[in-house]
């Protein structure tokens, strides 16, 4: 099952080369020829990828060249890359006032001989991809060009034995009660059933189906398996021959139109659309429409996998299908791997199964899977090897889990098929932020370049990413803060991951025979001795240490020396107290982490060497003594997270990183001011001060910051926000959307410039833990675009101010650890509930012990 990348990697590649910034770089080294040539036969090569990808499994030979192409790619990649670092070097060069100086801090950066290096290369480059293209005539392949939708047949029936379902008693309920309810107005009510492959859609759909209730309440019972081709025709086929038994594949639309009508018409008809697929809401209007004839009550019933149809196809919220219980699937499991009562003679057998259904997460297919498989054999071993084999390794039926989980993955467009892979990376159960994944996909270059949306940056591309990968059911939301999202995969997903990353990723206990390209490695649990051999091609690599087992001041240098083209450094939590000097080699690293290692004093200067870089995360480095004297150069950052012992920053410093997105102060226990020319961060969009006990102020500039999106403050004891409003000359051109506040137990009132002009733009305001607030600003009530609202632990805080009832846009508000207000805000006799009757997602704390 595992995936060539070979299409997707191309893509990106021919991206690159046709971006305006590329066209710019080959003029100006006379290379506009070379690159050319790259580009054509890259494109004449990956025009027959896809057919060479669906054929690689029947020759060894064919997957080796589509290997080698693949890594080709990479290599023009890497190719690329070094012309953009070199105009990198050259932008410093310009900026910096004393220029000896900083021709010194580029030591050896000759032009001529980077000329001369990189003309072989290209050469090279282009004579590999040749012999490539040529190679290709004797596969016999023929061009194919990418589409979402895979024709693998996934035939699904309305029957179901209801004994063999476990679990569903509420889920079916629910459904039952959609179609016998009375509904007003003339559309089709349509329910969405939503979640991940496996999970139960299916079944559920036809449990409803086929309950006695339903028979009687329905005169016409319709069951259509969607599949991948939302086909308009097919469509109309598929119902009739459910609805009367007629096959009408030679009729024409209109034929088919009529005979549908007919068969509709004044019935009360209930239909089943199974695994829909369809994201276009055109034609999910078209078919609609063709099914108006039928009589008051009708209802349809329809199961995805992606929540964006059910937000094109749902006239009411979708049913998100939980996972089924353990001692639920514990049943199913024992029903499916014994004969009735045979459980009870192998007592070892079901030890072994708890364990094996632990690793099914309540997924039904899962349990039904493995259950199956086990049926045949009472031998304990073969048992044991089911419990401690990731599933991917283990041979697949066409509808069992991975298979199911598979098609999921097909209809993935190209581009992102390459990020869920990524994720395979991660340990299982591993919750990260999405921030935190947007800035590794961004460093590994997984971005269409070419964007929709003209403005969009990579951080949006990134986070609508994330939706699709949300919607799709590929990643479970753990946590849904303010500012930052936490999730997670499914292990199943996660093992669908594994399967299609396979040559790609190292990842625990997981090991690559292929060119490895992302490692995750914990040498608390691992031996250094276990790290592969081969780390040249490696571009992210993790490596966390949290029990100190390793000597990593000679280890970590010695791993990086063999990993000279790494874009992601992660290197949090391995008790350096030193950082290796030779990062500062790594000129295509473009995401360094460094959190938690408490122990550094300072870094090496010579790691401003690394113009590539955009995020740089030094969190929870608590022993930080000074910021690099040249942290202006870093002339690409995007991100940086900041620990320090000092108690000012220097200017001249952060303020010179224009391209900065996200700035965060975390733990800066000694710091009592920030630099004073913040405003020269004219693109940051987001700022977060956490932790910093002892800073007194904020600088005048944060007033002037154009882009400033989001704003946090947390818990800083000494911080005095008040500053003269009449300073405040920008009014209402601000561009802020959230702001949360919390822990800063001297303030009293919220000061208007706090809103930094965004009285129009606001559209998420929390407070928390301000123990001296008395009241809330009347200004409140001009907050026209307001959508949330959380209030907590303020216990002075005790009436809300006069006109919330204008936040017409309000549509959620939270209240808890307010004692006071939260009395007056009792729902319909609280003397403040008429300001937030309407208000539809509404919660106090109070209320509910009421």
């Amino acid at each position: 099952m595992a995936e060539s990348f070979a299409f997707e990697i191309a893509g990106k590649v021919l991206e690159k080369l046709g971006s305006a910034a590329c066209e710019r770089i080959s003029l100006a080294w006379g290379v506009r020829e070379e690159f050319e040539k790259l580009k054509l036969t890259l494109a004449a090569i990956r025009a027959v990828v896809l057919d060479a990808e669906q054929q690689q499994a029947r020759s060894l030979e064919l997957s080796l060249w589509l290997q080698r192409f693949k890594d080709a790619c990479y290599d023009v990649d890497d190719l690329i890359d070094e012309f953009e670092i070199q105009a990198l070097r050259r932008l410093v060069l310009k900026r910096g006032s004393s220029g000896r100086k900083v021709r010194h801090f580029f030591s050896g950066s000759n032009p001529w001989a980077f000329n001369f290096r990189m003309g072989y290369k290209i050469k090279k480059a282009n004579e590999m991809l040749n012999k490539i293209a040529a190679e290709k005539a004797k596969f016999h392949l023929t061009e194919k060009h990418e589409t979402n939708v895979i024709h693998r047949e996934r035939e699904t029936y309305s029957f179901v034995k209801t004994s063999s379902v476990i679990g569903r008693d509420e889920a079916k309920q629910h459904l039952v009660n959609f179609l016998m309810n009375p509904t007003d107005g003339e559309d089709i009510p349509v329910l969405p059933t939503v979640g991940i492959g496996g999970i139960g859609k299916t079944t559920l759909a036809q449990l409803v189906f086929n309950e006695e209730s339903v028979k009687s309440h329905f005169e016409l019972r319709i069951w259509v398996c969607v599949t991948e081709d939302f086909d308009i025709k097919q469509l109309m086929i598929k119902i009739i021959k459910s609805a009367i038994g007629m096959n009408c594949k030679d009729m024409n639309k209109e034929e088919l139109h009529k005979v549908l009508q007919d068969c509709l018409n004044g019935k009360r008809f209930f239909m089943v659309l199974d695994d829909v697929w369809n994201e276009d809401k055109k034609i999910w209007s078209e078919l609609k429409d063709l099914l108006c004839g039928g009589a008051q009550g009708s209802r349809i019933i329809i199961t995805t996998r992606s929540r964006k149809v059910a937000t094109i196809t749902g006239t009411i919220p979708p049913y998100d299908l939980e996972h089924l219980s353990y001692d639920n699937c514990l049943s199913l499991f024992l029903k499916l791997a014994f004969k009735e009562g045979e459980e009870k003679q192998h007592d070892n057998l079901v030890r072994i199964g708890e364990g094996i259904v632990q690793k099914c997460k309540g997924v039904a297919l899962a349990v039904k899977t493995l259950g199956s498989l086990l049926c045949s054999t009472r031998v304990q071993h073969d048992w044991e090897l089911v419990r401690d084999s990731e599933l991917w390794k283990l041979k697949q039926e066409e509808n069992d889990i991975l298979p199911a989980l598979k098609l999921s993955y097909d209809h993935l467009p190209w581009y992102l098929k390459q990020c869920f892979a990524f994720c395979s990376v991660f340990p299982k159960d591993f919750e990260f932020n999405h921030l935190f994944l947007i800035s590794l996909w961004m460093a590994n270059g997984f971005f269409q370049s070419q964007s929709p949306n003209e403005n969009e940056e990579p951080e949006d591309v990134g986070n609508r990413y994330i939706q699709e990968l949300l919607s799709r059911s590929f990643f479970q939301q753990v946590e849904d803060g303010i500012f930052f999202s936490t999730l997670k995969m499914h292990d199943l997903v996660h093992d669908l991951a594994l399967s299609v990353a396979q040559n790609e990723v190292n990842s625990c206990n997981h090991y690559s025979t292929g060119n490895v390209r992302h490692l995750w490695f914990d040498l608390s649990k691992q031996d250094a001795s276990q790290l592969p051999n081969n780390l040249g091609c490696l571009q992210s690599l993790f490596l966390l240490d949290t029990e100190a087992k390793a000597d990593n001041e000679s280890l970590i240098p010695e791993v990086i020396s063999r990993s000279k083209h790494l874009r992601v450094l992660g290197l949090a939590e391995c008790n350096l107290e030193q950082l290796p000097s030779n990062i500062s080699y790594l000129k295509q690293l473009r995401c360094l982490s460094l959190a938690y290692n408490g122990n550094i004093k300072r870094f090496p200067n010579s790691i401003c060497n690394l113009q590539s870089l955009r995020t740089l995360d030094f969190s929870g480095c608590g022993g930080i003594e000074e910021l690099p004297k040249d942290i202006r150069y870093l002339i690409s950052l995007r991100e940086l997270t900041v620990t320090t012992k000092q108690t000012r920053l220097q200017e001249n410093g952060i303020s010179c990183l224009t391209c900065l997105r996200r700035l965060i102060f975390s733990e800066c226990e000694n710091l009592e001011k920030l630099f004073e020319d913040i405003q020269n961060l004219t693109a940051l969009r987001e700022l977060y001060i956490y932790e910093c006990h002892n800073l007194v102020s904020l600088p005048q500039g944060l007033k002037y910051l154009p882009t400033l999106e989001s704003l946090s403050i947390l818990n800083c004891e000494k911080l005095d926000l008040t500053m003269e409003e009449l300073e405040l000359e920008r009014e209402e051109d601000g561009s802020l959307r959230k702001l949360f506040i919390g822990g800063v137990p001297k303030l009293e009132s919220l000061p208007q410039w706090i809103l930094l002009g965004s009285t129009k733009t606001l559209q998420c305001l929390a407070i928390s833990n301000l123990e001296n607030v008395l009241t809330l600003p009347t200004w409140i009530q001009h907050l026209t675009s307001l959508q949330s609202l959380e209030i907590s632990i303020c216990p002075k805080l005790s009436v809300l101010p006069e006109g919330m009832q204008h936040l017409t846009a309000l549509k959620r508000l939270i209240i808890e650890g307010c004692p006071k207000l939260s009395k007056r805000c009792i729902e319909e006799t609280g003397e403040d509930w008429p300001k937030i009757a309407h208000v539809p997602d509404f919660y106090c704390d109070e209320t509910d012990d009421e």
